[in-house]
């Protein structure tokens, strides 16, 4: 076989890419330069998954990869119409970030019910102030996305006796783990019932701006919100009305509508609102199992093999089978 071309939209820092060494030609490219590499790339690896370089350059005709992996879960950074409508194959990094966006969720979860903010504004200011906090085992979330990151939030909040509704695309009546998987459509009702709100789901046309005032004013005032999905699928100044009117009782988020969070954006400082940058899957040593897991699908793709996490274009995400 011919050295194949592997284009890297990125380079900070750069992927650990040994085994690719005398089977590929690897260039890497910016955002700047992309355009004009496309065409002579047999495959792009978009290890800048934040960059929406891709959208803007794919050629509508003429010589282009015809492998994208993108290194992330969800792919609505590089999905175009003429990307969506040619034969280019598109996959993503499913399998990498569910378990720690799990664990990071849980960790929300656990300090949110256990006013563990509160400890510690009490300990800066030094006083001793009794109080009482949350039962998690009993308590009730929905959980919208039912994808390998959805299901493995659902998973650990099990096991830690929360009961789960769990929220997808379509229902799914006998799901060996949570006995039903609930269709969108059912969304509004479950809300009205929820302790803790988390949103893992793909964006998608269908779910941007699913978290809307209407959304928010379903909730009980009890409730709890996470967002470790995408930023678009809630509307900010929605959530903010929501937490500072008392409306919901918390919320954290870890995607936003428009990253980085800039200093002056309003959401830094509102009440009982957690802030991160985008980190809720990145544990260490995350890049070295991305790199692995392009090499593994890049053997697969050289042997002519079917590829793992293989996005459906249309549908902007890997299909649960």
């Amino acid at each position: 076989m011919s050295e194949r071309t592997v284009l890297v939209l990125g380079s900070d820092p750069p992927p650990k890419l040994d085994r690719l060494t005398g089977r590929a030609r690897v260039i890497f490219t910016d955002e700047d330069s992309l355009a004009d590499r496309l065409p002579t790339a047999d495959v792009l690896l978009a290890w800048d998954f934040t960059s929406d370089a891709i959208r803007r350059a794919w050629p509508e005709k003429g010589p282009r990869p015809g492998w994208v992996h993108t290194a992330s879960a969800g792919v609505d950074q590089l999905l175009c119409p003429a990307l969506v409508a040619d034969d280019t194959l598109v996959t993503n990094a499913r399998g990498v970030f569910e378990q720690p966006i799990a664990e990071y969720v849980a960790g929300l979860v656990i300090a949110m019910a256990k006013d563990f903010y509160g400890s510690w504004e009490l300990q800066r200011q030094r006083r001793w102030q009794h109080r009482e906090t949350l039962r998690l085992a009993g308590s009730r979330a929905v959980v919208v996305g039912s994808g390998p990151i959805g299901r493995a939030i659902g998973s650990t909040l099990l096991a830690l006796g929360v009961k789960v509704d769990l929220v997808g695309r379509r229902a799914r009546p006998d799901d060996p783990q949570f006995g039903l998987v609930h269709a969108s459509d059912a969304l509004n009702d479950l809300l009205t019932q929820a302790d803790w709100v988390i949103c893992a789901a793909p964006l998608t046309e269908a779910t941007r701006g699913l978290f809307d005032k209407a959304a928010f004013a379903r909730m009980p005032p009890r409730a709890r919100f996470i967002n470790v999905g995408r930023g678009p699928l809630v509307v900010e100044d929605a959530l903010i009305a929501a937490l500072r009117e008392w409306r919901i009782a918390a919320a954290a988020l870890d995607v936003f509508e428009e990253e980085p969070l800039t200093p002056d954006s309003p959401l830094w400082d509102v009440p009982h609102l957690i802030v991160s940058p985008h980190m809720s899957g990145d544990t260490l040593g995350w890049r070295d199992a991305l790199a692995e897991q392009f090499q593994d699908n890049f053997d697969r793709w050289s042997a002519g093999e079917p590829l793992d996490n293989l996005v459906d274009k249309r549908l902007g995400y890997v299909p649960v089978k």
